[in-house]
C-alpha cells in the first residue's frame, strides 16, 4: 500500500512539473512575441491556454525566465541579439545624455533577454524629479508621465516617478530615484534580490566585451 501511495505522489510531482514546463515556455513565448512585460500576466495567459485553472501550477518567475531564454535562442538568435545591440547602443546614448542625473542601467537589456518590444529601463537620481523633467524639458525632448511602485525590500514599497520617451525609435523608460537610493536597488521581479545596475562604464564595457566577441567570431 506504502508503494502505491509512494508511485502515486510521484507520478502527481511529474504533471505538476509537466505542466509548470508548459506553462512556462508558452509564457515565454507570449512575451517573445507579443510583447507581455509583466510575467504574472504572462503566466495567466499561458495557463488558460493550456487549460490549467489552479494556481499551484503556475510556474515561478524565474521558471519563465529560463524557458524565454531558451525561447530567443531557439526561436529568435539572430533577431533577439540584434534588438539588443541596437537598445544597449540606445540605452548608451540616452545615459550621457543623462549623465548629470547618475544613470544606471536594469532590467532586461542590461541582463541580455531583450527583445524587440523591450524599452530600455534607467534608474536616474536626484531628490527634485521636477529638475530630471525641466531638463527633458529644456531640450525639447517630449515625454509622457507616470508612477510605478517598486518593492524596497521584502516589507517595504513604494512609489516613483517614471518619464517615457523615444529616442531613434526605442521607447526609454525612465523611474526617478531620490539621490540616496544610489546604494540600494529595488528588488527584482525574478527573485527578489535588489536590481543589477549598470552605470554608464559598466555598460561601455560590456559593449566592448560584446564587439570583440563578435569579430572573434567573424
Amino acid at each position: 500500500m506504502h508503494k502505491l501511495a509512494g508511485y502515486h505522489h510521484i507520478h502527481a510531482e511529474g504533471r505538476a512539473h509537466q505542466l509548470r514546463r508548459r506553462i512556462a515556455l508558452e509564457a515565454a513565448r507570449l512575451i517573445s512575441e507579443h510583447g507581455i512585460r509583466d510575467y504574472q500576466l504572462a503566466k495567466r495567459k499561458a495557463a488558460r491556454h493550456v487549460g490549467v485553472s489552479e494556481d499551484g501550477y503556475l510556474p515561478r518567475n524565474a521558471e519563465i525566465e529560463e524557458a524565454l531564454r531558451e525561447h530567443q535562442r531557439l526561436f529568435r538568435a539572430e533577431e533577439q541579439a540584434h534588438a539588443l545591440q541596437a537598445r544597449r547602443l540606445a540605452a548608451r546614448d540616452a545615459m550621457r545624455f543623462l549623465q548629470a542625473f547618475e544613470p544606471r542601467l536594469v532590467g532586461p537589456v542590461l541582463e541580455g533577454t531583450a527583445d524587440t518590444h523591450s524599452p530600455v529601463n534607467l534608474h536616474v537620481f536626484d531628490d527634485s524629479p521636477e529638475r530630471v523633467t525641466g531638463f527633458l524639458r529644456d531640450h525639447g525632448v517630449a515625454f509622457e508621465t507616470r508612477a510605478r511602485t517598486l518593492r524596497l525590500d521584502r516589507a517595504r514599497s513604494a512609489e516613483f516617478p517614471v518619464l517615457l520617451f523615444d529616442a531613434g525609435g526605442v521607447a526609454i523608460d525612465v523611474t526617478v530615484f531620490p539621490l540616496d537610493a544610489l546604494r540600494q536597488a529595488p528588488l527584482n521581479r525574478i527573485d527578489e534580490r535588489p536590481q543589477q545596475r549598470a552605470s554608464l562604464a559598466a555598460l561601455d564595457a560590456l559593449l566592448a566585451e560584446t564587439s570583440e566577441g563578435q569579430e572573434t567570431k567573424g
